[in-house]
């Protein structure tokens, strides 16, 4: 009798998850007709609150998830064809007090400071933070630090991962700007800076703005090539070859190595998660980050953006990527 009335409630649960999420994608919808995405955090409007409601509600609820019966967000049919098991752990919900500090660090003053750490040069603002909002456009000092967190997480626990570096969003910025000179950046990747050798790293991640659009690049080492990951499935060459020149470089600087990176792929990744908003790229870019630095597959999409943006704000609150 235990078993059918627990069967009752997941039943009951996903009719309310579709729910959710139809009400969710029509709040979506309407908002993106009747806004030029202009507004870019700068104040909610009375819609902006509402989506509010609705996954915040969903989630401080455990929509996503039975707590009795301990089952994960995703369904075992939604995830049954990931690799590995560790993308249970990435749909795992806040717990009630995890999620009232998130709240309450959303309401917080502009410029109140949430989190700092000297060590890693991390200092998040309310402003800052309230990026992590629905419909909002990650800022670089959210990416940033949850790029940082991640290489924590790295040595932390250096045998479950892979060895990474992620570069901050700036440095493409600069190494474009200054004409795709090596001497530009050759000091971003000293020894002395990082602690330890890029030229070591499995691969490496290197954020891409394309003005109101996150994508990400890879030079990955271990499979020799170089990825392009865009949530809308878009597709530069000059990245490709900007960061192939970057890398023979580095090597020849660092190393006095020559290296021939001419047959190595090109990839445009394929069969990635999309964006279907113009508010998420900067949560999927950081997701794909996420996801390759541990060796997974990308096992989620658009419907489980709104969950990590809450886990996300969790994490930089702790200073603790999981």
């Amino acid at each position: 009798m235990k078993k059918k009335g627990n069967d009752a409630k997941n039943g009951n649960l996903e009719v309310e998850v579709q729910t959710l999420s139809q009400n969710f994608r029509k709040l979506e919808v309407e908002n993106a007709e009747t806004e030029e995405g202009e507004n870019e955090v700068k104040g909610e409007t009375e819609k902006d609150a509402n989506v509010v409601n609705f996954w915040t509600q969903a989630d401080k609820a455990a929509i996503w998830q039975n707590k009795e019966s301990e089952t994960s967000i995703k369904s075992e049919d939604d995830i049954k064809h990931c690799e590995h098991a560790a993308a249970h752990e990435h749909f795992i919900p806040l717990t009630d007090e995890e999620h009232d500090a998130v709240e309450k660090a959303f309401s917080s003053a502009d410029d109140e400071v949430l989190v700092t750490d000297k060590s890693l040069n991390i200092k998040i603002t309310g402003e800052n933070f309230r990026c992590l909002k629905p419909r909002a456009w990650l800022n670089d000092e959210v990416i940033n630090v949850y790029l940082k967190l991640l290489k924590e997480r790295e040595k932390r626990d250096p045998n479950k991962f892979l060895k990474c570096h992620f570069f901050s969003t700036f440095f493409y910025k600069k190494l474009i700007n200054e004409g795709k000179v090596y001497n530009s950046v050759r000091r971003w990747t000293s020894k002395h800076n990082l602690g330890y050798s890029l030229i070591d790293c499995d691969k490496i991640f290197v954020p891409i703005h394309k003005g109101d659009h996150w994508c990400l690049a890879v030079i990955n080492k271990a499979d020799q090539k170089f990825q392009y990951l865009d949530s809308r499935k878009g597709k530069d060459e000059e990245v490709m070859e900007v960061l192939a020149k970057y890398y023979v470089d580095e090597l020849k600087d660092k190393s006095e190595e020559e290296i021939d990176v001419s047959f190595w792929k090109r990839e445009f990744v394929k069969d990635l998660p999309e964006d279907f908003n113009r508010f998420d790229c900067g949560m999927f870019m950081i997701k794909y980050a996420d996801y390759y630095s541990k060796g997974s597959e990308l096992c989620f999409n658009q419907d489980d953006m709104p969950h990590f943006r809450l886990k996300t704000a969790k994490e930089i609150l702790q200073l603790r990527a999981e």
